[in-house]
């Protein structure tokens, strides 16, 4: 009731996507009053060309092996789970991936059993906390960015502002069609949105994804691009601005 009183009165309310601003107005928010404002991204720190030295190595990654990449809460609504089980299939399958976990969470020991039971100790790596200045890195060592986000009892990602930073390293993103990661995530442009509550469909994207190299690197460079037209610090302050 709180929230709702302090949203109704405001003088302007900034929604961070499309799918908050839906929130809002059924929380009965005059729409004249909501302004949408994608959250920023520092280009400066998440930028294409990083060294990434020793990450790949570091885990025995060989050259020719993709590598997927996840940060965020191990909560199970970021899909890290589907994740695992799709990885493990497409390693089955003779795909050379690998996949790194990073972040903290409580999901941490259920993801460790889902690994074991899956056998793929050896092709997913939980590394737990990155520093500041390694999570860019990771973004840049990677191929694909992932996070297949899905509803759990009403629980959704709003925007997803991992994809934005993956995006303005130059790396296309596999989300999940739940919530507001369409703002973030332009379907079969700068990356794919696929039903996270469904393992086949996370595994066939992201084996899409790492089969088709041309396809991946261009998705890539249009997220690079529509980070530095829209994303940038500079450009949320212009929007900001125009509140005023």
């Amino acid at each position: 009731k709180a929230m709702r009183f302090a949203l109704r009165h405001a003088d302007r309310v900034v929604a961070n996507s499309e799918h908050t601003r839906d929130t809002l107005l059924a929380m009965g928010v005059d729409a004249m009053r909501i302004t949408v404002i994608y959250p920023g991204v520092d280009v400066s720190v998440f930028m294409p060309g990083l060294d990434v030295n020793g990450l790949r190595e570091g885990l025995g990654i060989r050259p020719d092996e993709k590598l997927v990449f996840s940060v965020g809460r191990l909560s199970r609504r970021k899909g890290f789970d589907q994740m695992v089980r799709a990885v493990a299939q497409l390693h089955a399958e003779g795909i050379p991936v690998r996949y790194v976990i990073a972040g903290i969470g409580e999901d941490a020991d259920y993801l460790d059993g889902l690994i074991a039971d899956h056998n793929v100790q050896a092709v997913v790596h939980r590394i737990g906390a990155v520093s500041d200045a390694d999570l860019p890195r990771w973004m840049n060592a990677c191929d694909v960015f992932a996070m297949p986000n899905r509803d759990i009892d009403g629980d959704n990602e709003g925007f997803g502002m991992v994809f934005i930073e993956a995006a303005a390293c130059g790396k296309p993103s596999l989300a999940g069609a739940a919530g507001g990661t369409g703002s973030a995530v332009l379907h079969q442009q700068t990356g794919v949105r696929v039903d996270g509550a469904t393992v086949n469909a996370v595994s066939d994207a992201l084996r899409s994804l790492l089969s088709q190299t041309a396809l991946t690197l261009d998705m890539g460079h249009h997220a690079l691009l529509r980070v530095e037209r829209e994303f940038s610090w500079e450009r949320v302050a212009e929007k900001t601005r125009k509140l005023t």
